[in-house]
């Protein structure tokens, strides 16, 4: 009985086994869904919608394929149909019944829809048109006189269009081709890119208004070759536990087995009846037997001489004879000749007691193991997961958005990625002293000072090359909250490996969806300086306009209060609202006019020569970001001239020991006088309107922007 009940138990154990290998393998559906996208009309941009890509719920892979190049990103939707406008392209959205729609946008109706989108225009793609020979026209029309007649009917009719028919396809297709050619590769708009040859696969969990773009280069046509696919649920929770059913079964089987093979060996099962006890022996007197049967016997070989012909005793019950009858042994009971037998026998039998125990063994290591592999192999897929439904608290948000809060111009990611392009196209520049590669990522201020930089270096090659943009932490990230153009973001970055590189401020600017962003302003922080309290980069903030009342000094007032405080010191009306570093500041500027007059005079040229110095706002303008505490970091940059004038007609202005100047103007002496002017960029933190607080001073850097010869 014990053996059928072992085989039941190898049956059910087989069938736990292979139902649970079959959930698995044969039963289990597909892993993933795949929506393909049908591309009609050639374009040389797919956008597609977020609603394609959030149909199906989980994480969305992107599939492209197409001989070449790939390129594909992602970024808001709002922010790609500003990119793509005056550009034709396939737009790739959810249609009513749930099914994917694919539709043709001409140049010209993205050009429409980008403009009302952005909130921007697309005066960037008229620009170039315009250049190009007929947009001119258009631009004439508008800023002409208004009462002209031509202008309301253009305004109320498009009727007026009729006249010049023929010579709008021949505006159109300019502006076209000026538009295509852009390539999406590499623009700071996108959140994220990828590129690859031949194939592209991408892995995303994009939110709610975010879409992708896809393209080659953005002249050749974007492969059609689209798909996206969603994972599927392929957990089967009865697996796990179906395999591991079947393993404790097979191992109750192998017991089971074990201990019937063990109780037919006790009972040893049905035997055959053996002989009857053998009679006694009994000495025989070989001399009262006749002769011939005395001599046969005493011919008879020794026991101790080896013949194959000696009788073996006769066993009973399967235990060998009496050792008193075995031939050979000189009296009863004697063990000489029979030791070896014994010993082998007493050996053997422990062999045999043995196996049984060897085998059990085998057979429970395989069982062992066979029990470890599917229990290691099961995932967490293959079990039933308990307490899912449990919802984990949410963290309350700080600070909660207002419901017309604009979103950020860049993500905190995306703002680090552009201030690692930003440095290492600087380093390149640097390097090469390129500023047409300068130029792509500096403007304003910045971009004037590395101009005088490059020059400098050229003609001593000995000048300190410009320190680089640290990237190693990016401490903050404040960027502005629209959704239009231009948009500005305020970082403060730091190098965690070398403490002789300052902090840097710096704002970076971009002027329109097609352009990157520039930096426009950078400063060092000073030690001393305590950054104030900002938004965090989700949120974002806003510009304040330059005449706003909400801050104690009009950002437009800033950069002239602080030339006044320079000028003027302790007798200036505003030098007490700047906090000491500031004030620092100014006498240091204040100081170094005054070792000009002293190096003057010690040269015996004070009475043939004079100086004049000023210190005026630069050209551009400042930039206002707000702060949490309802003041603002206020971004201005200031010129300070000085001027070097013979007093007398004989007399002339040598350069001596200035190298600077030599190198700048060719020259090593002047008769009319020498103006040397520096550029001042000033990071100042301006506290609200009704504060007590005084205008801090941030981060400061000065540039020499130019030596010229008075002429």
């Amino acid at each position: 009985m014990r053996f059928v009940w072992a085989v039941v138990a190898f049956v059910l154990a087989a069938g736990l086994i292979a139902a649970g290998i079959a959930q698995r393998t044969i039963f289990m559906g597909p892993s993933t869904q795949e929506a393909a996208v049908a591309v009609e009309e050639p374009a040389p941009y797919v956008l597609l919608d977020g609603d394609v890509l959030r149909e199906h719920p989980g994480a969305q892979t992107l599939l492209v394929r197409g001989d070449g190049d790939i390129f594909a990103a992602y970024g808001r939707t709002a922010d790609m149909e500003a990119w793509l406008a005056g550009s034709a392209y396939n737009h790739v959205s959810v249609g009513k019944d749930g099914d994917i729609d694919v539709a043709f946008v001409d140049a010209a109706e993205s050009g429409d829809d980008g403009g009302a989108t952005s909130g921007q225009t697309p005066a960037p793609e008229e620009t170039p048109a315009a250049e190009e020979t007929p947009a001119p026209e258009e631009t004439p029309a508008t800023e002409d006189t208004p009462a002209t007649e031509e202008t309301p009917a253009a305004e109320e009719t498009p009727a007026a269009e009729e006249a010049p028919a023929e010579e709008a396809p021949a505006e159109e297709a300019p502006a076209e081709e000026s538009t295509t050619g852009r390539s999406p590769v590499g623009s700071d708009l996108w959140l994220d890119s990828f590129t690859d040859t031949d194939s592209l696969i991408a892995d995303m969990q994009l939110p709610e208004g975010v879409s992708v773009i896809i393209a080659r280069d953005g002249t050749a046509d974007a492969p059609e070759d689209i798909a996206v696919s969603w994972p599927l649920d392929t957990s089967t929770p009865l697996a796990g536990p179906l395999l591991s059913a079947g393993a404790a079964m097979l191992l109750v089987g192998l017991v089971l087995y074990v201990l019937a093979i063990r109780h037919q060996r006790r009972g040893r099962g049905p035997r055959r009846k053996g002989p009857g006890p053998l009679p006694p022996t009994e000495p025989i007197d070989i001399a009262q037997l006749p002769p011939a049967e005395r001599a046969a016997i005493e011919e008879t070989p020794s026991a101790g001489s080896p013949d194959a012909s000696t009788p073996v005793p006769p066993e009973s019950d399967g235990k060998p004879a009496d050792a008193s009858a075995t031939p050979g042994s000189d009296k009863p009971g004697s063990d000489t000749s029979g030791s070896d037998t014994s010993g082998s026998d007493v050996r053997t039998s422990e062999r045999r007691a043995s196996g049984p125990v060897r085998r059990r063994r085998l057979l429970a290591i395989p069982a062992i193991a066979l029990t470890a592999l599917i229990a290691t192999g099961c995932s967490a897929e293959s079990w039933p997961q308990f307490g899912e439904g449990t919802p984990s608290p949410s963290p309350t948000a700080t600070i909660i958005a207002p419901e017309n809060q604009k979103p950020p111009a860049v993500t905190e990611a995306q703002a680090k990625r552009i201030l690692q392009e930003v440095s290492a196209t600087l380093s390149d520049a640097d390097a090469a002293m390129d500023i047409d590669l300068a130029a792509t990522r500096l403007d304003g201020p910045a971009l004037t000072a590395r101009t005088t930089e490059y020059a400098l270096r050229t003609a001593l090659p000995d000048t300190t090359p410009p320190a680089t943009i640290p990237t190693d932490e990016v401490e903050v990230v404040l960027p502005e909250a629209t959704d239009r153009w231009p948009r500005t973001v305020l970082l403060l970055s730091k190098s965690s490996g070398d403490d002789t590189i300052p902090p840097v401020i710096l704002t970076m600017t971009q002027q329109d969806p097609w352009s990157n962003y520039k930096v426009d302003n950078m400063a060092e922080m000073s030690a001393d300086a305590a950054f104030p309290k900002v938004a965090a980069a989700w949120l974002g903030t806003s510009l304040i306009p330059d005449d706003s009342a909400f801050l104690s000094i009009r950002p437009a007032d800033l950069a002239t209060m602080f030339a006044d405080a320079v000028d003027e010191g302790e007798q200036s009306a505003s030098y007490g609202q700047f906090d000491e570093l500031s004030q620092n500041l100014a006498q240091s500027i204040r100081d170094s006019r005054q070792a000009v007059v002293q190096n003057l005079a010690d040269n015996g040229a004070a009475e043939t020569s004079q100086t004049s110095f000023d210190i005026v706002p630069a050209d551009s303008a400042p930039v206002s970001m707000a702060t949490l505490d309802s003041g603002a970091i206020v971004a201005v940059s200031l010129i300070d001239t000085e001027s070097v004038t013979p007093t007398s007609a004989d007399a002339v202005i040598r350069f001596g020991d200035n190298a600077q100047a030599k190198a700048l103007t060719g020259v090593t002496e002047s008769a009319k006088g020498v103006t040397t002017k520096y550029e001042f960029q000033l990071f100042f933190s301006v506290p609200a309107q009704g504060s007590s607080e005084q205008i801090r001073l941030l981060a400061v850097r000065q540039d020499l922007l130019s030596v010229e010869v008075i002429k």
